[in-house]
């Protein structure tokens, strides 16, 4: 199979532009790509995860990636999706994120000479002379046009900050500078980016004549794409000191059945024809499918080590074991306890099962914590410093978050 069709196979691709134009160039090899990611954090999360995978996947097939960081378009932020602005970035903040982003991408994807560029939106926007933009770009670009997308639709009606409609624009100009700099001839981007990958083809189109070459592709995103990296408790991250091996293994151990083999077909480097075979799984054999889903996924963003210890863990606390060497833990420090005492309320905060006080206590009240396998009805109830010196416990959220703390 052809790596286009094995990419439709996998439900990676939804809308397109130049269909047969964009298949013989992923299929020989010859796509130069790009795809953008705005460093508004100092980690990737699993919502990046589809995207780094589709690179990385490409890139074997013998394309071209390349890694756009967003420190020009991050001074702006993105409206796609959201129904209010943005936190505002320092310069400061955007640069140690992206020093961040650097060193997860290459797990991923193998840069250097002839291979896969990583290059910075930030040195060519922040350059750019705003009466020159206006002329030579903003005459290419509709407002009624831009009004209509969908990236702006939600935000229109809290108010659309004119920061916010400059946007487009940017991430526009951007397919127009590797177009001209490094003769990217395609973009990929998720489903909310529609509008402002066309304006990019559009802007190429406009600028060079009708001849100029470039393409958009948007990946698909399922119910489970469009939650990912978001959990009850927050974001999943794939930096292990943000999220443990183990943390990031029960994210993906706990998908939803029918969204199981959707993610495995999408995210794992798995044959095609060993998914496939997993179509008719029902019940129990869907649990091992999650394992398989959450081993492969962890071996690939922490290594076949860390997922192994994660595997062994979960295997352990589930099947009725106490094993909890490969737990996350939280050692707490001398100045965590008060009068020698730290109350069940400080124990959710500071392991980070919550996110306050008054979080804990809703989930005390509710049934929802447990510790060494009793449930906590008391919030007052308290461990002393001696105590957990002695013998660590394991704090329990629900059914399926563990959490081993000790002094």
């Amino acid at each position: 199979m052809k790596i286009y069709d094995e990419l439709v196979a996998r439900g990676l691709i939804a809308q397109v532009t130049d269909e047969d134009e964009i298949k013989e160039l992923i299929n020989n090899g010859k796509a130069v790509f790009y795809i953008g990611f705005d460093p508004t954090a100092d980690s990737l999360h699993v919502g990046h995860f589809m995207a780094l995978c589709l690179m990385k996947r490409l890139q074997m097939a013998g394309n071209r990636p390349i890694a756009l960081l967003g420190g020009g378009t991050g001074m702006i932020g993105d409206p796609s999706g959201r129904s209010d602005l943005r936190k505002m970035l320092t310069k400061e903040d955007i640069d140690h994120n992206i020093a961040c982003f650097k060193k997860q991408m290459s797990r991923f994807i193998e840069f250097g000479e002839g291979k896969a560029m990583m290059v910075n939106n930030a040195d060519w926007l922040l350059d750019l002379n705003y009466v020159e933009v206006l002329r030579e770009v903003g005459t290419c670009f509709s407002v009624n046009n831009m009004l209509r997308a969908e990236c702006y639709k939600q935000r229109m009606e809290k108010g659309l900050s004119f920061l916010e409609f400059n946007y487009m624009i940017m991430q526009s100009y951007d397919f127009y500078h590797l177009f001209k700099e490094y003769g990217c001839n395609m973009q990929f981007g998720g489903d909310d980016q529609w509008s402002n990958m066309l304006g990019g083809t559009e802007l190429i189109r406009k600028k060079l004549g009708k001849d100029a070459y470039a393409m958009t592709i948007t990946l698909l995103m399922n119910s489970e794409g469009k939650k990912m990296g978001k959990t009850a408790s927050g974001a999943v991250w794939l930096d292990p000191e943000k999220t443990s091996p183990y943390e990031f293994y029960q994210y993906w151990r706990n998908v939803g059945d029918q969204d199981v083999l959707k993610c495995i077909r999408m995210l794992t480097f798995l044959p095609l024809e060993e998914i496939d075979a997993m179509n008719d799984w029902e019940g129990s054999q869907l649990n091992e499918a999650k394992d398989i889903l959450a081993y492969e996924l962890t071996k690939l963003v922490h290594g076949e080590e860390e997922a192994e210890k994660a595997r062994e863990a979960s295997k352990a606390l589930f099947g009725g074991g106490t094993d909890s060497a490969n737990m996350p833990t939280t050692t707490l420090a001398d100045e965590d306890f008060a009068d020698g005492k730290i109350d069940i309320l400080e124990v959710l905060v500071k392991t980070g099962i919550t996110k306050s006080r008054g979080e804990g206590r809703r989930l005390v009240q509710q049934g929802g914590v447990s510790v060494d396998d009793n449930k906590v009805t008391d919030v007052a109830l308290s461990f002393t410093q001696d105590d957990l010196k002695a013998t660590a416990i394991i704090v329990k959220k629900g059914k399926k978050v563990f959490h081993k703390v000790q002094a």
